[in-house]
């Protein structure tokens, strides 16, 4: 199902792209603006099975997409220039923010250089559990699980399921049907006891791949120290937000804010709501990041920004550059803000 969607939000891209209709639809689309957000950025990697493929994008596509704003006089900004352009009406001239969640170590190592090349800033989210390795990179776990199995046996609502694994097909299907039951689990709690238990069943190290990808707390007052860099918060855990009782929520955004501003002795004004689509963060986490001061908060809700969206500072929309869609091409496309409109119903602003 996930494979059929990718192919139909392809085929759309494309039939944009080809109609020449996003020429014809930019004057009264793209906005004044768009954030666009990034996870991995890291060099292409071998394997016919990568579910997680679109959580990461090249440092070519990166620096694709860097020289097409740069080819239509695009302002590549700050998240508090963005804000302040934002609050000021100061539209003379169209904008772009880069923003990369969870706080991985490929963004130093490859995310950085490249946006140096373009004087670019960037703004990392950081979950604070990842930057101290203790974190739960779930869906990279279950990777992990299902890329070393040929069988997975668990059990979903009371029934033993046996699932195949014994091809790429096979896995990503697995993953896919693994994926949606995590995510859906009415807690934090149970997402924890069945992923570890995956883990122990496949001899899977989820603290292990935590340290391996995830930035130190050394790593992250590296990146801080770059002028061009902006350290936002990303939670504690990286828990959906949207499950948890109100007061573990607003604890989950000031606590995981604090630990970062004492490792780096600086405020933290800007938030990412983990998962960030519209079962993750709704008006009550907006209303949260607002209180705690944050002077803008981020979803995963593809569009671009309107004027109007100087009134919901925390509910922003972005523009994913996903891994599933690395073709230049496309790059037009997203910043005329069709296929956004057209994924939106052509509503300006989706903050509720």
């Amino acid at each position: 199902m996930k494979q059929l969607r990718n192919n139909v939000i392809r085929a759309g891209l494309g039939a944009l792209y080809f109609s020449g209709a996003h020429h014809l639809l930019r004057p009264l689309l793209s906005g004044v603006g768009a954030i666009f957000m990034l996870h991995h950025v890291r060099p292409a990697r071998d394997g016919a099975f990568q579910p997680n493929r679109h959580l990461e994008v090249t440092p070519d596509f990166l620096r694709a997409t860097l020289c097409h704003l740069r080819s239509r006089d695009i302002d590549i900004v700050s998240m508090d220039e963005l804000h302040e352009r934002l609050v000021q009406g100061n539209f003379a001239r169209r904008f772009a923010a880069f923003t990369l969640d969870d706080g991985y170590r490929d963004n130093l190592e490859f995310a950085l250089p490249v946006l140096r090349e373009f004087d670019a800033p960037l703004a990392v989210y950081v979950t604070t559990d990842f930057a101290e390795g203790t974190g739960r990179l779930w869906w990279t776990a279950l990777e992990a699980v299902i890329a070393k199995a040929e069988q997975i046996d668990v059990q979903i609502g009371g029934a033993a399921l046996c699932l195949d694994a014994t091809t790429p097909a096979a896995k990503q299907a697995a993953f896919d049907r693994l994926h949606d039951w995590l995510r859906a689990l009415p807690g934090e709690h149970d997402l924890k006891r069945e992923i570890e238990a995956l883990c122990a069943k496949h001899d899977v190290d989820m603290a292990a791949l935590c340290r391996t990808l995830c930035l130190s707390w050394d790593e992250v007052k590296t990146l801080a120290a770059d002028p061009l860099v902006t350290i936002g918060a990303h939670t504690i855990s990286h828990c959906n937000l949207a499950k948890q009782n109100e007061g573990i929520a607003a604890h989950e955004m000031a606590v995981g804010r604090a630990r970062i501003e004492d490792a780096l002795e600086r405020p933290v004004l800007h938030f990412a709501y983990p998962y960030g689509d519209r079962e993750a963060a709704g008006e009550r986490e907006f209303a949260l990041a607002a209180s705690a001061g944050f002077k803008t908060a981020v979803t995963t809700r593809p569009g671009m920004l309107f004027a109007e969206n100087a009134d919901h500072m925390t509910a922003l929309p972005r523009v994913s550059l996903n891994g599933n869609y690395q073709d230049t091409r496309i790059l037009p496309v997203l910043t005329s803000g069709a296929a956004t409109a057209m994924w939106n119903g052509f509503r300006r602003i989706a903050a509720a």
